[in-house]
């Protein structure tokens, strides 16, 4: 069994090197592609080998994916925020503290999950019924309190509710996409046009400045506020039905804003999309719900294996992923002295060419509508975190049952 468990944690930690650093590919289309292959793979590997896999690749993934996020400001669906304190941190010569900062948070999120899950386990399941009515509510009451304090309501409402329209316009007409990018796929072209090429769009020019690493610049009092906001929100989201990540990130900036405490917020956003890939098990295996496109994909083996095998091999990927991570940082210096507009304008090239061969020419739509909305806030001069009406809308939909 221990072969097993540290076999399928290296195949993982491969395939999270792998998603996390390209744009567009997932962990859940990793376990997809696994569970097609499944009776090929069964005939040399056992089911444990498989199960540890794919839940490796997802804990890998929220390791690696800022680094993309950070060095050429790419969101995928759990940085969607954080990419803009990351990005702008890179601009300013502090690449490798950001990447960093993100490593420590989600090595921080690995650490307060046990615990977590322990009390979520034993705490929750009866409750299930009254938090799946509630969700909604809980969304609803933060997204009015992040619109209430803006710098203008009314402004801040107005984004809200577009992008919200964007969401489920998006979310409703998926079918309208090319299969390549799964069912999900349709959320690449929506976060990249609001929280992606809006951003770019409006980035600073000239060259990027020399990068340089001093050490990281937090206190022990935000690393520890941090990390415990930021595991909290991934528990929260990582038990709750239809929630995701980028709910989280959302979540936070009610508490930790990405403006005014960027490292803080970073290390918070990458605990949160770390302990929600270990709540979604926890989730999977107390309640039978799936959170995630590995969950299902775990669920539906021929042979579920025990959940002590797969959290094992999770903490091994997340070991392994950190270290890689740390050395994947010291890439900064090859970005010293690049033409940023050069970058830009090719990131935007390259994302809008993946939206339409993953999801074609109604991605290309989704894409251009969602760069459209994300680019009012730069005009009225409010937060972009209010473009996560995207996300928090059709959840709230969901939950109310009127989709």
């Amino acid at each position: 069994m221990l072969a097993s468990i540290v076999l399928g944690a290296v195949i993982g930690i491969g395939c999270g090197v792998v998603s996390g650093l390209v744009p567009g590919i997932h962990a859940n289309t990793v376990a997809g592609v696994l569970l097609s292959l499944q009776a090929l793979l069964l005939v040399w590997f056992d089911p444990v080998v498989l199960a540890s896999a794919m839940f490796s690749t997802l804990v890998t993934h929220t390791f690696i994916d800022n680094v993309p996020s950070t060095f050429l400001g790419i969101p995928d669906a759990d940085t969607s925020l954080a990419v803009l304190p990351a990005h702008a941190l890179c601009l300013e010569g502090r690449g490798e503290e950001a990447v960093r900062i993100s490593a420590l948070g989600s090595a921080a999120g690995v650490a307060l999950s046990l615990p977590l899950a322990l009390a979520f386990v034993l705490a929750l399941p009866a409750l299930q019924p009254a938090i799946d009515w509630g969700i909604g509510l809980v969304i609803l009451a933060v997204a009015g309190y992040l619109i209430v304090v803006s710098e203008s309501p009314g402004w801040a409402l107005a984004v809200f509710s577009v992008s919200g329209l964007l969401g489920l316009f998006s979310l409703g007409y998926s079918f309208l996409a090319w299969p390549t990018g799964g069912e999900s796929g349709v959320l690449m072209p929506l976060l990249s046009g609001l929280f992606g090429i809006a951003v770019l769009l409006k980035a600073s020019h000239g060259v990027m400045p020399e990068q340089r690493f001093t050490g990281i610049d937090l206190s022990a009092g935000a690393v520890r506020r941090g990390s415990l906001l930021g595991s909290a929100a991934g528990a929260l989201v990582g038990w709750l039905p239809g929630l995701s990540s980028a709910t989280a990130n959302a979540l936070l900036t009610s508490v930790i804003g990405y403006d005014s405490n960027p490292r803080e917020y970073i290390l918070a956003t990458s605990a949160a999309n770390t302990v929600n890939a270990f709540l979604g098990l926890a989730a999977f295996y107390a309640i039978s719900r799936t959170r995630s496109g590995v969950m299902a994909a775990i669920g539906a083996l021929e042979e579920v294996p025990p959940a002590t095998a797969i959290l094992l091999a999770g903490a091994i990927a997340a070991v392994g992923a950190y270290l890689l991570t740390l050395l994947l940082s010291r890439a900064a210096w090859w970005f010293s002295g690049i033409n940023v507009t050069k970058i830009n304008h090719g990131v935007i090239i390259f994302v809008a060419l993946l939206s339409l061969f993953l999801c074609g020419p109604f991605g290309g739509l989704v894409l251009l509508l969602a760069t459209a909305v994300g680019y009012v806030p730069t005009l009225v001069n409010i937060r972009r975190v209010y473009c996560m009406g995207a996300i928090m809308v059709p959840v709230m939909v969901y939950s109310f049952g009127i989709a």
